[in-house]
């Protein structure tokens, strides 16, 4: 339907239209606007976020284990989903909100000029319309004062007082009057047939011709919002695919998560390599004793001697010293070295080896490259001397061979000692195999395993195993700090004795110590797997406490007392 035939007399209703359409417009402008800002924060955040949880790190401190390796995977793909929601936020920012805006000055400018040509082709009607009634009132003017002479002049004509004189004049009025009344007809006749002509052609062309170009522009106005009603879906259309492929990246790095492959890392990282403790060997205090014919007394062997015999059986113990001076000691005894890596467990020590083997290989290789690169560029001076003179690439040609021969001696050096440590695990692989034919490990009691820092400064200690504690907020703490610990003036009084079980061979980096098989208790375990004991020789540190049988004292000062 055409505005122009059937709204012709609605103009005022049609620019309050217009400018609805152009309002309704910018409104949906906004909207976008605001949505983008939502998709622009959104993609913010979720930047943020990833970047909190998945923080710089080096390339020896990259996860390993199956469940960390597949959330840094889902990390990554909501990167990358976050990346997508920045590609729907410029879309719609540039081909909606942009084009909406632009669009929406552009309707502005139609529409006011339209609406300027409506109110001219009104402005001059209106003026045809005021030119006509101008002369209709002329015309009526005109008439009266005809219409008033005629009477007067018929009055005087048949008044018999009236003289000749009189009557001519009244006549000529008359006539005068009746002259410019027929002008006045014919001047509003004139007028009245423009502003006829003028109005049909406002109603008939102008006004149509107006109203059909808003009619355009309002159609036109509708089928931009539904272009960019379609935009606005396409934008968030086109990144579905890569969306969808981000969601089965994440679904295909939780279907990537191996429980087993997980334990078998943790099998790799702390397997020290070292055989679990033999069976201990049944000590016979008895031997100590000696009865009579039936009568179940104890000979009166000398206390002193009884001590010497049970000295005679000593008792190999691992008794940890959680002290600066032990752990000096310890070293001293051990003589690590950081190069070989031999203060590791075997196992790590033979992954260490390695790593650095693999390390220098990759500088080789590079020092190769730089070998071969010079000699190419000296080949090409040599041809072109004046591109260059070869002589002056020979001293670092000759720093390059001696890097090579100086790694590939750091290489063979680094093998040896992987196959020396090789060698002693497949040896000790054959010893386990032949003990594991003949015996068996006492079930109901198990060895702490010996973990190993690569730190020398540190302890070595066994997760289970308490070192004497440091102090809060010291992280370096004094060498001498556990030295006062064990040298107080007063030593702690004993509350009970204790005999070892078996031996402990998953301690071997610590001291070794020999000695009486009776250690007096002076500490309890604290829950943390060690007891804290003396030696007879006034020594003190902490034992396992399931390696040894420990029976309390009742007295407060407990002498032990040998049976």
């Amino acid at each position: 339907m055409s505005w122009g035939t059937e709204l012709w007399d609605q103009f005022d209703n049609l620019d309050k239209h217009t400018q609805w359409g152009i309002d309704f417009v910018e409104r949906y402008a906004k909207f976008v606007k605001e949505r983008l800002d939502i998709e622009q924060n959104y993609a913010k955040q979720l930047r943020n976020l990833v970047k909190k949880y998945c923080p710089k790190r080096s390339k020896e401190e990259e996860p390993r284990f199956t469940s960390c390796v597949s959330f840094y995977s889902i990390l990554h793909e909501l990167n990358d989903y976050a990346g997508q929601r920045e590609l729907v936020a410029e879309e719609m920012a540039l081909k909606v909100y942009s084009e909406l805006m632009r669009y929406s000055q552009d309707l502005k400018g139609e529409r006011k000029h339209h609406l300027q040509e409506g109110r001219k082709a009104q402005q001059f009607l209106d003026q045809c319309w005021k030119q006509m009634d101008n002369s209709k009132k002329k015309f009526e003017r005109e008439c009266k004062e005809a219409e008033k002479s005629q009477n007067t002049y018929e009055r005087l004509d048949n008044d018999i007082n009236a003289t000749k004189s009189e009557v001519e004049k009244a006549k000529g009025q008359f006539y005068l009057r009746t002259h410019m009344a027929d002008e006045s007809k014919n001047e509003y006749a004139a007028q009245l047939q423009n502003f006829n002509a003028e109005q049909w052609k406002h109603f008939n062309n102008a006004i149509p011709h107006i109203f059909k170009n808003l009619q355009n522009m309002d159609e036109r106005r509708t089928v931009k919002l539904g272009e960019t009603y379609r935009s606005f879906a396409e934008a968030e259309r086109k990144v579905i695919p890569i969306i969808s492929k981000c969601l089965d990246g994440m679904v295909s790095a939780a279907k990537a998560v191996d429980e087993r492959k997980d334990s078998a890392i943790v099998v790799e990282s702390f397997k020290s390599g070292f055989e679990p403790p033999g069976d201990f060997p049944f000590e016979d205090y008895s031997q100590n004793l000696s009865r009579t014919g039936s009568d179940g007394t104890i000979s009166n062997t000398p206390k002193g001697e009884r001590e010497r015999d049970g000295g005679s059986m000593s008792l190999r113990l691992h008794l940890y010293y959680p002290t600066v001076r032990c752990i000096r000691t310890l070293y001293s005894y051990q003589a690590p070295s950081l190069e070989d890596f031999s203060h590791l467990p075997p196992e790590q020590r033979r992954k260490k080896l390695l790593q650095r083997i693999d390390e220098l290989n990759k500088e080789l290789q590079k020092e190769v490259d730089q070998r071969d690169g010079l000699n190419k560029m000296k080949d090409v001076y040599e041809k072109n001397p004046q591109m260059g003179d070869p002589s002056s690439l020979q001293p670092k040609i000759s720093e390059t061979i001696c890097n090579m021969e100086k790694l590939r001696s750091e290489i063979h050096r680094h093998e040896s000692w992987l196959s020396e440590v090789e060698g002693k695990q497949s040896s000790r692989g054959d010893r386990r195999h032949s003990v594991d034919n003949h015996h068996q490990t006492p079930q109901g009691r198990e060895s702490p395993e010996g973990s190993y820092t690569e730190d020398t400064s540190q302890e070595h200690h066994t997760p289970h195993h308490r070192s004497a504690p440091a102090k809060p907020g010291n992280p370096n703490p004094d060498p001498h700090e556990f030295d006062d610990e064990f040298d107080d003036d007063d030593p702690l009084p004993v509350i009970g004795h204790c005999k070892a079980l078996y031996s402990f061979d998953g301690m071997k980096y610590f001291l070794w110590l020999q000695g009486p098989g009776i250690l007096y208790i002076i500490e309890e375990d604290k829950g943390d797997g060690w007891t804290r004991a003396r030696k007879q020789s006034g020594e003190e540190g902490y034992v396992p406490t399931s390696y040894v049988e420990i029976t309390m004292e009742k007295n407060s000062k407990g002498a032990v007392t040998y049976i």
